[in-house]
């Protein structure tokens, strides 16, 4: 696949920007060509296309598929594996929060029920301690609450409410009223 000079710093600048988050740089390369890609695209051509050893592609593409951001996908009359991603940002930044809410989030609740428990019950921890976690494991349950129920919004509502943003501070504030 060739690139234009456009497609190309973004294809390098999502790698970096991957890396800021605690992705490998070649799994965001490859996830963004795959984004970019007007075509499903063979584990060959991405490594042709990103200058990257083969071997980093398959494991690439493994992580990706277990991110559930690649599929494989077979085109006719052709044996390989191609390998596409979504299209829709909307759906990759869902999938994407879905798999750190599972991978992240959800370990750290049941952590931060057992440390709450402990610590009510352990009569050597402050109150005020006891409290502190309590409202920690208060605000995750319930920005998990707030993601648990946006994420079944059709994507032109929820796109719709993100960029209402504050507006919907002063409608809820006027309710109170």
């Amino acid at each position: 696949m060739d690139l234009t000079r456009p497609m190309e710093r973004y294809v390098v600048h999502w790698g970096e920007m991957g890396a800021r988050w605690g992705v490998n740089r070649s799994v965001a390369q490859i996830h963004a060509l795959l984004y970019l890609s007007a075509k499903p695209l063979t584990a060959e051509e991405i490594a042709d296309t990103l200058s990257i050893a083969r071997s980093n592609v398959s494991t690439s593409l493994k992580e990706l598929q277990g991110w559930g951001l690649a599929n494989m996908v077979h085109v006719l009359g052709d044996r390989r594996d191609h390998f596409e991603t979504e299209k829709d940002v909307w759906k990759i930044a869902l999938t994407i929060i879905e798999q750190r809410k599972q991978r992240e989030i959800d370990p750290t609740m049941g952590t931060l029920a057992q440390c709450v428990a402990e610590a009510k019950a352990d009569p050597s921890t402050a109150r005020d301690v006891t409290e502190r976690m309590a409202a920690v494991l208060s605000f995750v349950e319930t920005a998990t609450l707030w993601y648990d129920q946006v994420k079944t919004l059709p994507t032109p509502v929820l796109s719709k409410l993100v960029r209402l943003g504050a507006k919907v501070a002063r409608l809820v504030i006027r309710r109170r009223e």
